[in-house]
């Protein structure tokens, strides 16, 4: 038997087992390796290999097997040793689709699984406070809703049936009783069972939760950013034994390899987070999505605001639909909407009087307060009147955020500055330098001038990236010795927060008017998460939700308006042509030189334009400045393919010969923001 290697970088090399190709980074020539008796397996193929290169041993992934030896004029070497890969028949298939669909080599998945699972140990961060992020922990029977649900996809899990079942609940309707069941019977038939969240402080809170209420009774484990390396280990060898275990994450886990995956749960199905930032900006939810077809299970995708492309597949491709309309304690709360263009006199112009007197009653009841604004910092930036010169980040396109330290700050490559006593431009002294818009740092200035008396705390990621900080505020939030808190989208989902009773909203419209096709539905989703936090154990509870201008979403923020939203939704995307209703790609350029960036989008967009005729319904848009047009010293231009069916867009995509371009050009099927 015998192996066939292809270098692929200085750490970790492909192996082709007969399988001639063009080799990459210096080879000239095709390496061939055997492998002894005493490591002959059945099938190799995914798996890792060490093997002996020049005077080092390197790892190498096999993917593909024969059993005839090449004719070849040099000696062969023997491999060195098989790493232990758990045995899923599937993976190999996974990797593959997924590489192509993101058109990348499939060995990045392996590379990246692999690094991810040699990371060096650190002294970890203590969590022990964290399973209390989840709110007050008690066992419970699954209500009549609840139950029906269970008993219509248990027996999928039972019978190894691939199907999609949406589970659309309001906030606090207990999708996660039923998420807990239907892993309990998954394990107890011996299988695996995966739990995917948007977020890595999620993932932990619903680890540290499960844990509890499930009293041991089955084995969890957590993969993701936070999880220490020991940890990591002791996963893999779980998997290697093929024990039943239910891993908890949010990218990373469903590139394991997993032998006897017996359901997946997408939770909080909706939120953008599923798609990595950095490229390749895989999505986990769609590969979750192929994960479950490929092993023929069910896969239960979960949210109190399902994206408008679930509900179009729960219409178009039969995807089953159930609902959990009661809170499983308290009430949906009532939501008033407040425009700030009113006349009213108020003490502090983002603070309405109707917001400023709710939250005077709370404090007096001694309940609690959530105040959301999705901006952090202290103000947008900061202006000169004399000359309009406004402080921005050298290395990015983006103006420099205020903090309350003085400190103007860039949110995308962290560079800091002190603010000047004068303008730079043209010298004006600093009471010309205006502070335009409002963050999270000067709401909580406003809140401590308007109640003096109130203890303020503030969650965005400027304090969950401290993550002792951030567990400390969670526990004393529960704990009531908190009585507001001010946060961003951390605090949106998830989180249950059983003595708050009302919910203020600042600047409800801010992201209506980013230039994306999809604005109108993620503000909506996440004015409603948020109010979601509000009544979880009340009977009585209230949002007020505050904007600059009136729009449509406003009438859709009671949660059980939300399908209705769907069907006015899906008449602009049809009438515009995106998606659901048809496919996008983006294609995105970087590189250094702004001058040799404008220059090859504008020729890769008339390459595309001229191949595009050669397929139905393809359109081609771009080459287009994105808003944050550069970071870090680098440039971006953005090109769009618009379609119908992926695998042309794909085909039209690998007309461009990159080797024939200096930009780094990256390929992202779907794209969400």
């Amino acid at each position: 038997m015998f192996i066939f290697l292809k270098k692929q970088d200085k750490k970790i090399y492909t192996v082709y087992m007969f399988i001639q190709v063009k080799l990459l980074n210096g080879f000239q020539r095709p390496l061939w390796y055997r492998i002894p008796d005493r490591l002959q397996q059945a099938n190799l193929q995914g798996t890792i290999v060490q093997v002996p290169l020049r005077n080092r041993i390197v790892p190498a992934v096999v993917i593909d097997q024969k059993n005839q030896a090449p004719k070849v004029s040099f000696a062969i070497k023997e491999i060195i040793a098989v790493e232990p890969f758990p045995s899923d028949k599937h993976y190999s298939n996974f990797i593959t689709q997924l590489g192509k669909y993101h058109q990348i080599e499939p060995i990045h998945f392996i590379k990246r699984m692999r690094q991810f699972l040699k990371q060096k140990e650190v002294k970890p961060q203590s969590t022990n406070n964290i399973n209390k992020l989840a709110g007050t922990v008690t066992r419970v029977s699954l209500t009549h809703e609840q139950q029906a649900v269970y008993n219509f996809i248990q027996p999928h899990i039972t019978q190894n049936n691939y199907t999609h079942k949406v589970l659309h609940g309001v906030t606090g309707s207990g999708k996660t009783e039923v998420y807990k069941n239907l892993i309990t019977h998954t394990i107890n038939l011996n299988k695996n069972a995966l739990l995917l969240l948007p977020e890595v402080t999620l993932a932990i809170a619903f680890e540290k939760r499960i844990r509890t209420e499930l009293e041991n009774s089955i084995t969890i484990c957590g993969f993701h950013s936070a999880t220490s390396p020991k940890e990591k280990r002791l996963l893999w060898q779980y998997l290697l034994e093929k024990k039943p275990i239910l891993i908890i994450g949010v990218h990373l886990p469903i590139l394991l390899p997993i032998a006897n995956l017996g359901l997946i749960i997408i939770d909080e199905e909706h939120d953008v987070g599923y798609q990595e930032k950095k490229h390749p900006k895989i999505n986990s939810k769609e590969a979750a999505i192929w994960r479950a077809k490929l092993h023929n299970i069910p896969i239960v995708l979960g949210s109190a605001t399902p994206s408008i492309a679930t509900l179009y597949n729960v219409k178009t491709r039969g995807w089953h639909f159930f609902q959990l309309k009661k809170r499983f304690a308290g009430n949906l709360p009532t939501i008033h909407t407040v425009l700030l263009t009113d006349k009213k006199q108020r003490k502090n112009f983002w603070i309405s009087r109707q917001l400023q007197d709710a939250i005077k009653n709370r404090l007096a009841k001694k309940e609690q307060v959530i105040i959301f604004l999705n901006r952090r910092g202290f103000s947008f930036f900061v202006q000169c009147k004399q000359c309009s010169f406004i402080f921005t980040c050298t290395s990015c396109s983006v103006s420099l955020t205020l903090h309350k330290n003085n400190m103007l700050t860039c949110h995308y490559c962290g560079s800091c500055l002190q603010q000047p006593s004068y303008c730079p431009s043209c010298k004006a002294d600093e009471s010309n330098l205006l502070k335009k818009g409002i963050g999270t740092q000067q709401v909580v200035s406003i809140l401590e001038q308007l109640f003096p008396h109130a203890h303020i705390a503030r969650a965005d990621l400027d304090t969950t990236v401290k993550k002792k900080q951030w567990q400390q505020t969670m526990q004393n939030f529960i704990a009531g010795t908190i009585d507001i808190l001010v946060g961003t989208q951390t605090i949106t989902k998830g989180y249950d927060f059983p003595n708050v009773t009302l919910v203020g909203v600042l600047w409800a419209d801010l992201n209506l008017n980013f230039p994306i096709f999809n604005a109108a539905e993620t503000t909506l989703q996440q004015l409603i998460q948020v109010a979601g936090r509000a009544g979880r154990q009340h009977k009585q509870s209230t949002v007020i939700v505050q904007a600059m201008s009136d729009h449509k979403i406003f009438a859709y923020l009671n949660e059980t308006d939300y399908l209705k939203f769907y069907h006015d939704e899906l008449f602009t995307r049809k009438e515009i042509g995106y998606p659901p209703c048809k496919r996008l790609v983006e294609i995105e350029l970087k590189h250094t030189d702004e001058t040799i960036i404008e220059r090859e989008a504008h020729d890769i967009t008339m390459a595309l334009f001229t191949h595009a005729k050669e397929y139905q319904e393809i359109q081609v848009l771009g080459p287009a400045k994105p808003p944050v047009h550069k970071i870090k010293n680098t440039f971006a231009r953005k090109i769009y393919i618009k379609g119908v069916n992926m695998n042309d867009m794909i085909a039209l995509f690998n007309y461009i010969d990159k080797k024939n371009y200096a930009s780094s050009i990256f390929f992202t099927p779907n794209p969400v923001t």
